[in-house]
C-alpha cells in the first residue's frame, strides 16, 4: 500500500516530510487514487502515511524488562532516511 501511495505522489516528497529521527510521512487527498472503487455510501476520504525506519536492535528500547538505549551512531538520521528513500524507490526530494 505504501508503493501505491508513493505512486500517487509520483515518488516526490519534500524535505519537510522527513523528521530528524529518520521517519517520514505524507498524505493523499482521495482514496480512489489508490485504485479503490468509489462507494457512494462512504464518500471520498484522504489517507495519511507515516513510515518509521529502524535497524536491527531497535526493539531494546521498546521491551518491558531491562530496556536499553539506542546509541547515537546507531540511530537513523534525516539524511540517511532521505538517501534510503531515493535508493529504494528512485524518489525525488524537493
Amino acid at each position: 500500500i505504501l508503493e501505491k501511495g508513493l505512486k500517487v505522489r509520483e515518488y516526490e516528497l519534500r524535505k519537510n516530510n522527513f523528521s530528524d529521527t529518520g521517519n517520514f510521512g505524507f498524505g493523499i487527498q482521495e482514496h480512489i487514487d489508490l485504485g479503490i472503487k468509489y462507494d457512494p455510501s462512504i464518500g471520498i476520504y484522504g489517507l495519511d502515511f507515516y513510515v518509521v525506519l529502524g535497524r536491527p536492535g531497535f526493539s531494546i528500547a521498546d521491551k518491558k524488562r531491562r530496556t536499553g538505549c539506542i546509541g547515537a551512531k546507531h540511530r537513523i538520521s534525516k539524511e540517511e532516511a532521505m538517501r534510503w528513500f531515493q535508493q529504494k524507490y528512485d524518489g525525488i526530494i524537493l
